[in-house]
């Protein structure tokens, strides 16, 4: 007898429907699998034969053959384990539906008929209901993630029995979703806790407010990585599309917690410096999101900086610029989202010293300057504000009163925001560090003060095109945070000090 059931691929945060065809017919005993699987699926007949016998069921003594169609789209995972035994038993006779074509059915089986949890449900679920299915059967673990998708039945099973009952006697079971949390922040750290660093926190202040990307440059033990990893603290809180995307990615990651559904948090990604190209944007031979689509609308913090591999660095060109990251492979091409704030933090010099009153500097003008190339012109140009964090005067150390608090930081900067998401209403851009050369004609029109200020930055500094466009940019921010509708002389002049590296 034939059984057909559905279930998905993925591919990127791509998913593609899959039909699981189950033929069982008489012949000697055996199990072929075709469709173009991989390793882990053709490793799955025996995960599905113990599970099926261990359930309580009778594993058919017969021929089986089991086809994953298209043919042409390689299989990859666990996730096949479930559709794969649920069809062997309803062309076994013991499932009442053979053909079940308005679920999508995922999950992957224990030896005991247990059913562990799979990455991917979020993309899968929204596929299946972009095409018209009526509901989704998968792991109890990953329910609340696929309870996303509205309109949407959702029945979650922790056994293959529970799935075989569930097919049997349909009773819709859907996981409420927990409603976005808005303006919530985890407590533990704030800028309260910073000491001194004026012009650092509002160069930070800036960048969260027109989401531009940032260098802290000073010596060890000045509070750049402290700063660093309270940014996400201030920035907006995530809107629901914004949450929806970051959940796909961190779905297809497979990074969710088991009973998640959406990620109410902006993401903090910190990789270590020995990270290598692909752990970063993201690849493989059935493409991972890296580390940049997994800080999608969140913060990507490179400590040490220039520790990183020069070569590490130069693919963040693509996602810094288009926001997105395409992977090209033979059969298909993904393309993951990466629209993050970049915060990178690095010494003045290889000892770390310069500049610093209480420590000499070791390092010679020519050290410096091949520490310095590490970091190339054309990322350089891609870093809006550049500042200097300076070591902390030991009076500022031990005073009792800290800094002005996140809370306060992020109503400006909300604000900020509020104003850019009004002027920009219909665009294709929802903050001032997307605007295109096109939309800055529009909406970055200096006065005339400062664009005689301007125009002699770019011949003193030797700027560069990008470089006086990302100038403007962080210039509209200032006014935007000053509530101003014309970029004045004063917003170009503060933006123009954020752009030197002494």
């Amino acid at each position: 007898m034939l059984a057909c059931l559905r279930t998905a691929a993925l591919f990127g945060v791509d998913a593609c429907a899959v039909n699981v065809e189950v033929d069982v017919s008489f012949g000697l005993p055996s199990f072929t699998m075709v469709g173009l699987p991989d390793a882990s699926v053709r490793e799955s007949r025996d995960r599905v034969k113990s599970a099926i016998r261990n359930s309580g069921y009778e594993f058919p003594p017969t021929k089986i053959t089991v086809n994953l169609a298209p043919a042409d789209v390689r299989k990859a995972g666990a996730s096949f384990d479930l559709p794969i035994a649920l069809g062997i038993l309803a062309a076994a006779g013991v499932l009442e539906r053979r053909h079940v074509a308005d679920l999508v059915l995922l999950g992957e089986l224990s030896l005991d008929g247990s059913i562990h949890p799979t990455r991917g449900v979020l993309p899968i679920a929204a596929a299946a209901r972009r095409d018209g299915l009526a509901g989704i059967l998968l792991p109890a673990a990953n329910a609340g993630e696929a309870a996303i998708v509205s309109g949407l039945d959702v029945y979650p099973v922790s056994s293959l029995t529970d799935a075989v009952r569930a097919l049997n006697e349909p009773t819709v079971k859907t996981t409420p979703v927990a409603a976005l949390p808005v303006g919530a922040r985890p407590s533990t750290a704030d800028f309260a806790d910073v000491r001194g660093q004026l012009l650092a926190r509002r160069a930070l202040e800036v960048a969260a407010a027109g989401e531009h990307n940032v260098l802290l440059v000073g010596p060890p033990g000045a509070g750049k990585t402290m700063m660093a990893r309270r940014v996400a603290g201030i920035l907006p809180p995530l809107t629901f599309d914004e949450a929806l995307e970051t959940t796909t990615v961190h779905s297809v990651a497979g990074l969710l917690s088991p009973g998640a559904g959406l990620i109410t948090e902006r993401p903090f990604r910190a990789p270590h410096h020995t990270i290598s190209n692909a752990a970063l944007v993201g690849g493989g031979s059935q493409p991972r999101p890296g580390e940049v689509s997994l800080a999608h609308h969140g913060v990507l913090f490179l400590d040490e900086m220039l520790e990183f591999s020069r070569h590490v660095l130069e693919v963040l060109r693509q996602p810094l610029e288009e926001g997105a990251v395409t992977i090209a492979r033979a059969a298909r091409t993904a393309v993951f989202p990466s629209r993050f704030m970049l915060v990178g933090a690095m010494n003045p010099c290889p000892c770390g010293f310069m500049g610093d009153p209480r420590r000499a500097c070791r390092c010679t003008p020519p050290q410096i300057a091949r520490y310095r190339d590490r970091l190339s012109g054309p990322l350089r140009d891609r870093l809006d504000l550049t500042v200097e964090v300076p070591a902390v005067p030991p009076e500022l150390l031990g005073a009792a009163d800290g800094g002005e608090a996140s809370a306060a930081v992020r109503a400006r900067v909300v604000a900020a925001r509020v104003r850019q998401a009004v002027r920009y209403a219909g665009l294709p851009v929802r903050s001032n560090s997307g605007l295109t050369p096109a939309l800055m004609a529009a909406h970055c029109a200096l006065d005339q003060a400062g664009r005689r200020l301007l125009d002699a930055a770019v011949r003193r500094l030797a700027l560069s095109a990008r470089a006086y466009d990302r100038v403007r940019k962080v210039a509209r921010t200032i006014a935007d945070l000053d509530g101003a509708q014309v970029v004045a002389a004063d917003h170009v002049a503060e933006a123009l000090q954020f752009r030197m590296l002494s």
